[in-house]
């Protein structure tokens, strides 16, 4: 399955421009590499303006779902949509949209886990749901936004669910770039499944993004690492059958016990 991820810039506060950037990218890059999935990066149509919610954000997701069902079929391509600022219920989350090649809404999901950093915390409501597993052409994958890197038990699930491939859109700093190489490394190991992540450059807020979008494989071998400054697209295909090869000669799901680990969380919530 052959990939490309955009390593984007985001114009901050401008959703309109950001979708006609994207749709340029897509029409050269499915001329020169026709990949089978696209990965966008996070909060992609606005950047970090939180303060401005109320002018950039969608409206139940509305306009991305629309924008990303029409490039999904007009361009014959599956897209993990980055994620979006989107207004729902009276609140503000940060929504990410996966579409199939038939411009199908195959998953969505709202992020969790905040970003005190950033102070996502105090404009954002978390999402309810953990992510789920998701099949694109039959492959099941799992997706989680940013910060959700740093809770390894949401992306333990999914493997123990059966995912083979694990998306990461992201606005990661270029202050703890060390903790994104390392942590993302450490997931595609533990769960013995690749890891595909796009992360933005470029500089909002006084706060430098870190770039070094990657692709890992099941065995912790990186594939592919973008720069930490440049626009850029990474392109790469995936060989499926390795997530079963590594998943037999190391077989860590099989060696669980995980009555074990429900005790002793339990002894210690006591």
């Amino acid at each position: 399955m052959k990939y490309s991820i955009y390593q984007m810039d985001i114009i901050a506060g401008k959703p309109d421009a950001n979708r006609m950037k994207v749709r340029h990218w897509l029409e050269a890059e499915m001329e020169e590499n026709k990949p089978d999935i696209i990965v966008l990066p996070e909060m992609w149509t606005t950047a970090y303006t939180l303060t401005s919610l109320d002018k950039v954000a969608d409206r139940d997701g509305a306009k991305t779902k629309s924008f990303l069902k029409e490039l999904a079929m007009n361009f014959n391509v599956n897209i993990i949509g980055g994620s979006v600022a989107n207004q729902k219920d009276g609140k503000y989350y940060n929504s990410s949209f996966v579409f199939s090649r038939t411009g199908d809404l195959v998953y969505e999901y709202d992020k969790v886990h905040l970003v005190p950093m950033l102070k996502e915390h105090e404009f954002l409501a978390g999402g309810a749901t953990v992510p789920e597993v998701f099949e694109l052409e039959g492959i099941k994958m799992g997706l989680i936004i940013c910060y959700d890197l740093r809770f390894p038990e949401i992306i333990r699930s999914l493997a123990l669910d059966g995912a083979q491939v694990l998306h990461i859109v992201a606005e990661w700093p270029e202050a703890r770039t060390g903790h994104w190489r390392t942590l993302q490394i450490a997931r595609a190991i533990e769960n013995q499944m690749y890891v595909v992540s796009a992360n933005r450059v470029g500089e909002y807020d006084d706060v430098l993004f870190a770039g070094v979008s990657m692709a890992i494989d099941p065995w912790g071998d990186v594939l592919l690492e973008g720069s930490a400054e440049d626009e850029e697209t990474l392109s790469i295909s995936l060989d499926l059958e390795k997530v079963k090869t590594v998943r037999e000669n190391v077989p860590i799901f099989t060696s669980r016990v995980p009555h074990l680990y429900k005790k002793e969380v339990m002894e210690r919530g006591n």
